[in-house]
């Protein structure tokens, strides 16, 4: 008698299934297609991959200007003429661009011949930032004090790019050196100074 039980079980899971082919069937039939591209039509990038292909090599020719400083005037400047003059380009910037200003506050120039100037930078970023500026600062410099013969000579300055950072560690050793005691302290309460 458990036989037909079983018959019965087979016959209920028959029917279930062409159930779930209808779904399925029903599913393929609302995929609908489009006509139009689903991508945003319209907006270019501006390069061209054809254009960058058949790119002709041309050649570029530099133009060499050459500036004849024999018939200009060549007068006496101080170190002092410079510093001040530097201070106030400084200035200027502060107000004007901040950025300019802060890649270019630790430049130190200096006077060591009588027509040349070293300028102390820290890094090539900032000289970078310095060239920007560079040639407004010394054809104003040229013309206020009227030496037209005036030469730049740029030295890379490391020890002007260390910007030491003061914990508290470092501020209580300072005081320990001032004050032994201070170490005998820090010893018995076991302070934290991370």
């Amino acid at each position: 008698m458990k036989i037909p039980e079983k018959a019965q079980e087979k016959k209920e899971v028959k029917t279930e299934q062409p159930a779930l082919t209808e779904k399925v069937q029903e599913a393929v039939a609302v995929v609908t297609k489009t006509t139009k591209p689903l991508s945003r039509p319209g907006i270019s990038s501006g390069f061209s991959i054809n254009s960058f292909l058949n790119k002709e090599d041309k050649v570029e020719t530099a133009e060499n200007t050459v500036v004849k400083t024999e018939n200009l005037p060549q007068n006496h400047f101080t170190d002092t003429d410079l510093q001040v003059e530097w201070k106030i380009m400084l200035k200027q910037l502060q107000i004007k661009n901040n950025f300019v200003f802060n890649a270019v506050k630790t430049f130190k120039l200096e006077k060591t011949d009588e027509s040349k100037i070293k300028v102390l930078f820290p890094s090539d970023s900032a000289k970078v930032e310095f060239d920007k500026i560079s040639g407004e600062f010394f054809n104003h410099f040229k013309r206020k004090v009227q030496n037209h013969i005036i030469e730049i000579e740029y030295v890379r300055d490391v020890d002007n790019l260390k910007i030491e950072v003061v914990t508290k560690r470092k501020i209580f050793e300072k005081f320990i050196e001032k004050n032994p005691l201070l170490k005998d302290l820090d010893d018995l309460m076991k302070f934290d100074l991370t």
